[in-house]
């Protein structure tokens, strides 16, 4: 049968179902954060696609950069670590590698030699968490990960995602049948040389298929010794409830930074729970962009890079904050470490929270 041209990516991703899994393949930086930032293990990026449903966006607080300043002074929550799941410790900023692949998330990278020295200087500055995903490549990510790093440092933790099954670049679709999971997670452990992965979150809940069945197979698999703990990607406060009423939710992983919050009563249900909250997409790009704008106003103030004040802002927003920046550029990935250098008074909050918007 031929299918129509808007309508080859659903009748693509309804045959992957049909089918069994294994078929289905600042104006101004100032020299002192600079300095800092070459010794300080921070990095930059984006994640960049998003599915949310927006039915379930709420506005953020009207005070949030007081409940920042209200909080507990005697101890600078910007630098402190946080335990994964109760028992992996790792400094609150970690490394998404999915710009490392090809244009759209696809293929290998344009320079893969500087894709592994990216890598590698991230574990040089300090790095301890790194971020991946099957889908990112597809397969590229993973691979390039360990080609760089194995065998890895016995205090580096890596958390990948299985959940989504790509059909061109730039294109994303949740695929949740629990062979394709299995499948999956096994060609993760073999890709990545692990006996066992630290973190293994469900990039997607799959909503053609029971979400029992999504979590049922990653809580085998943990009882397995294949995985060490689970996380959720994308999901409200309701879907994760309901994922603890099955089983143990380490970490949540949604979109948000200084401008778009549609994930604050998510971030204050995770810190209230221990739950990690690693924020994809974490750098507004058009505001970063904007040389009049708030986030280069209080940067310019502070010697700083917008960049640098966003990160920033996050490691103050909740202590179970984990942003993943990630870049291709050992240049940004150095110029960005300044960030936990930053201490941003309260006029800067004050300023920042101006930003916050929930997306109509």
């Amino acid at each position: 049968m031929e299918i129509g041209r808007k309508n080859w990516v659903p009748e693509v991703v309804r045959t992957c179902r049909r089918r069994t899994a294994l078929e289905c393949p600042a104006r101004i930086r100032g020299l002192t954060h600079t300095i800092v930032g070459a010794v300080i293990s921070f990095v930059f990026g984006l994640d960049g696609y998003d599915t949310r449903d927006k039915t379930t966006a709420s506005k953020p607080p009207e005070s949030l950069s007081k409940k920042i300043l209200n909080r507990d002074r005697a101890t600078d929550r910007r630098t402190l670590a946080f335990s994964l799941g109760g028992d992996l410790r790792v400094s609150r900023l970690g490394y998404g590698n999915r710009q490392l692949t090809g244009p759209g998330i696809w293929g290998e990278p344009l320079d893969r030699g500087e894709a592994m020295r990216v890598l590698r200087r991230a574990i040089q500055l300090g790095v301890e968490f790194i971020d991946t995903a099957d889908a990112y490549g597809p397969d590229v990510a993973e691979a390039l990960t360990a080609e760089a790093l194995h065998p890895y440092p016995t205090n580096l933790v890596i958390g990948t995602k299985a959940g989504m099954v790509r059909t061109g670049p730039g294109e994303w679709h949740p695929l949740g049948r629990p062979e394709y999971l299995r499948q999956q997670c096994e060609l993760s452990l073999r890709r990545l040389r692990l006996e066992r992965i630290d973190l293994y979150q469900l990039h997607r809940i799959d909503p053609l298929v029971a979400v029992e069945d999504q979590l049922g197979v990653l809580s085998d698999l943990q009882q397995e010794g294949k995985i060490r703990h689970i996380g959720l990607s994308e999901v409200s406060i309701e879907e994760i409830e309901a994922a603890r009423r099955l089983i143990t939710v380490a970490s949540v992983q949604n979109r948000y930074n200084a401008v778009d919050r549609v994930a604050d009563p998510v971030i204050d249900y995770c810190e209230r729970e221990d739950i990690a909250f690693i924020p994809w997409f974490p750098l507004a790009k058009g505001e970063l962009s904007d040389p009049e704008g708030v986030l280069a106003t209080v940067a310019l103030r502070l010697g700083a890079t917008p960049a640098q004040v966003a990160l920033a802002w996050l490691l103050a927003r909740s202590p179970v904050i984990v942003p993943i920046p990630g870049t291709a550029s050992i240049r940004h990935l150095e110029e960005n470490l300044g960030a936990r250098a930053l201490a941003l008074a309260p006029e800067d909050l004050s300023q920042l929270e101006g930003l916050g918007r929930s997306p109509s």
